[in-house]
């Protein structure tokens, strides 16, 4: 989805996020909330500016409510997708785009994975030979899974048994279980018959060490679990489940083909209560999200739903009456500066579409990395709605390539509206590198279309 890139004087030394090493706590990621943290920008608090090109760190130690990058510009970097495919090119705009704040009450976000003081208790991987995207990996959805269910079945009970199998509880550095301080829980699911789990990157990101990851299937057995690679930038991450043989893939399905108002059933470990189901409808598509904090922010083209998911839900699926993961569940909206353990779920939750899971994954199956798409522009991210400003073009950047200049301001991508720095990230983010998309720029009080060709970053 897009490409903001952290001052490098906010950098840490942490580990490449492939190799399976280095990163914050994942207690970090559930500290209090402050009361200025809000869904998308907050007021006041993002008058500085930041790439477009996002270069998300590795997490570290910080609050558990992700906020968007702090202010002061961030230095050129090139980004890969929350862009959310086969080909997995781009997520498909269903309507303009609404601004992360346009919310009738001030939220903050939370993650979902649950902090252990609030607990109770090969792939198959093709490659897009698209004219966009060209070489982009994604994963195939013959994964070994059982036939989804008929495409008019309405029960969810059915839909309960056909997914549960396949859905796991992540038990990071002693999660649950209360073994070790700061430990924490979430979800994830099957991903193939070769042992694959899919999860949230806050999930994992402080249990990188031998032995600091279990997973937890439906009958309670525990297996161990590494790492394979995580990605920062869409918060996901891939592990590989010791004695996983008799793991159940899960169905893989669309979100670009989901509509407002379809059911979907949420499924995973709210406040380590295992094997959970709720249900809910598609509150929006295409709603852009930052999640994170100054030093590590996800910025998401997600899916809203109003199922209910609580802290331990991150990473589990969202999935459609067929049985089919079409989301991963990341983040939920609470009411202004409220723990998200007191307040917990409000109706207002964010899931990142499969599409962008498919790449992401087999990018870190094949590769060991996850790559995101940037331009290489820096662009304020303050409350406007009149587009997205840009206040810096290095040279040799894509955006340079292309034309933009510095006081540009970019108002639509691909026939999409922009109505800020955040809304551009994201619309960038939703693509992948090598696809070139066009920017509706105002310059001088004229409109021009520029054409740029995404180059990528590890992230």
């Amino acid at each position: 989805m897009s490409d903001v890139t952290p001052s490098d004087d906010d950098e840490r030394p942490d580990a490449d996020p492939g190799d399976g090493r280095g990163a914050a706590s994942a207690d970090a990621a559930h500290d209090e909330p402050d009361d200025g943290d809000r869904v998308g920008v907050e007021d006041g608090a993002h008058d500085g500016m930041h790439d477009v090109e996002d270069t998300t760190r590795l997490p570290t130690a910080g609050p558990t409510v992700w906020s968007p990058p702090g202010p002061g510009p961030l230095p050129y970097a090139y980004a890969t997708p929350y862009a959310y495919n086969a080909p997995p090119v781009h997520s498909q705009s269903r309507g303009g785009r609404l601004p992360g704040w346009a919310w009738p009450v001030l939220v903050g976000l939370a993650l979902l994975a649950g902090a252990l003081g609030g607990v109770v208790a090969g792939v198959a991987v093709s490659t897009s030979m698209s004219a966009a995207g060209a070489g982009v990996p994604y994963l195939r959805t013959d994964n070994g899974a059982a036939r989804p269910l008929r495409a008019d079945n309405g029960s969810i009970a059915a839909v309960a048994a056909r997914v549960l199998p396949s859905t796991v509880q992540i038990q990071a550095r002693g999660g649950a279980d209360g073994n070790e301080r700061g430990g924490a829980t979430g979800s994830g699911f099957v991903l193939d018959d070769h042992g694959h789990v899919i999860t949230n990157n806050h999930v994992v990101a402080g249990a990188t060490g031998r032995g600091e990851i279990k997973v937890v299937d439906q009958a309670g057995t525990k297996h161990d679990a590494t790492i394979v690679g995580r990605s920062p930038v869409y918060d996901l991450a891939v592990l590989d489940v010791d004695g996983a043989s008799g793991l159940r893939p899960a169905a893989i399905g669309s979100a670009r083909e989901l509509r407002v108002g379809d059911t979907v059933v949420a499924i995973g470990s709210p406040l380590g209560l295992s094997s959970t189901v709720t249900s809910g409808i598609v509150s929006a598509l295409d709603r852009p999200v930052t999640t994170g904090n100054g030093s590590q922010s996800s910025y998401i083209d997600a899916l809203q739903t109003d199922a209910a998911i609580n802290p331990g839900n991150s990473g589990g699926p969202l999935v459609n009456l067929r049985g089919q993961v079409v989301a991963v569940n990341s983040a939920i909206a609470t009411t202004g500066g409220a723990l998200a353990g007191e307040s917990g779920n409000i109706g207002v939750g964010f899931a990142i579409p499969v599409e962008q899971v498919r790449v992401t994954a087999a990018q870190i199956l094949t590769t060991g990395q996850a790559r995101y798409p940037v331009i290489g522009a820096s662009v304020a991210t303050g409350s406007s709605n009149d587009g997205a400003q840009v206040v810096g073009v290095p040279a040799g950047s894509p955006a340079a390539a292309a034309g933009l200049q510095k006081g540009d301001v970019v108002t639509g991508v691909d026939g999409q509206p922009v109505t800020d720095g955040i809304s551009l990230i994201v619309a960038i983010r939703s693509h992948q590198p090598g696809e070139t998309v066009d920017l509706l720029v105002r310059r001088d009080g004229r409109q021009r279309d520029l054409k740029v060709t995404l180059d990528s970053k590890v992230g």
